[in-house]
């Protein structure tokens, strides 16, 4: 018997200036673990004229987690907070009560030729955390554990695992660990992963229980302690779920919590302008109306 419950395809999805591709949720699937988001951006090559404009929107019940592969984004948020992103490093923003951000093009690249490609990924914050002060966190790329293993370089970008741990803040026991390959390897992780496990396929391809998969799909196990896969020379895999929350998870456009009322009330306090500003950037993302 198979240990797939589910396969998603990268599907396009329109964020304002940029398309991606979506992965979480799916229809039949909106959440794994805590993830309940995942996008993959790009890679994309923008010229001299274009540039990742995503103005100031809100957040609540959440923590987001940027990890580029390529490029480089400006973060700005409601706390102060003005940091750059660069490849391999983490930013970590912990909306909670409500925060507000905005992406950007840095300065100084906005009339170059560019590339950028990378993950944006939401993790759904405990019920009892989703009213939590907001907070951010950027942790350097050296400053995550990395190691190699017969071949195979790991990098533990959130989480626990192995006996390793990761120095993002993460609010609920989680792993989001990077896979790559040089060769053609058998990689057996069964005994170590727990909760809800998926696999998402960023270059390359993986066999499992004799079926090829390539790129741009998730692959979501029915036991996490059954996950045994092959991987082709050249391949990159991220490994990620956790402990299920127990509480089912409401998103509506960039709002996630247990409680619908929670929703109304960000989205009126949003179009009433009533969550803090991002010093120094003075954009606004209106809220989406029903189509």
């Amino acid at each position: 018997m198979s240990n797939i419950a589910f396969i998603i395809e990268e599907r396009p999805a329109d964020i304002g200036n940029f398309l991606v591709g979506r992965l979480l949720p799916f229809r039949q699937k909106r959440s794994v673990g805590p993830f309940v988001f995942i996008d993959h951006m790009g890679p994309t090559e923008l010229k001299d004229y274009e540039n990742l404009d995503v103005p100031p929107h809100p957040h609540i019940g959440l923590a987001t987690l940027t990890y580029l592969f390529e490029g480089s984004i400006m973060h700005r948020d409601s706390l102060g907070t003005e940091i750059e992103i660069t490849p391999g490093a983490v930013n970590w923003m912990t909306a909670g009560k409500g925060i507000t951000h905005s992406e950007r093009t840095p300065e100084y690249l906005r009339h170059s030729d560019k590339k950028l490609h990378g993950l944006q990924i939401w993790v759904a914050l405990p019920k009892e955390l989703e009213h939590m002060e907001p907070s951010f966190a950027h942790i350097n790329a050296e400053a995550l554990p990395s190691w190699n293993n017969d071949g195979v370089a790991y990098k533990l970008i959130a989480g626990e695992l192995f006996g390793k741990k990761s120095t993002v803040p993460v609010y609920s026991p989680l792993y989001f660990l990077e896979i790559k390959s040089s060769q053609q390897t058998t990689i057996n992780l069964g005994a170590d992963l727990f909760g809800e496990s998926g696999m998402y396929i960023l270059e390359g391809s993986v066999q499992s229980e004799g079926n090829t998969f390539e790129a741009k799909h998730i692959l979501v196990a029915k036991d996490s302690q059954l996950c045994e896969f092959e991987m082709a020379p050249n391949t990159t895999v991220y490994i990620f779920g956790g402990e299920i929350l127990p509480e089912p998870r409401h998103i509506e456009w960039n709002f996630v919590s247990t409680d619908l009322s929670t929703i109304e009330k960000a989205k009126a306090d949003w179009i009433a302008h009533r969550f803090p500003k991002v010093p120094g950037d003075d954009g606004y993302v209106p809220l989406p109306q029903p189509k």
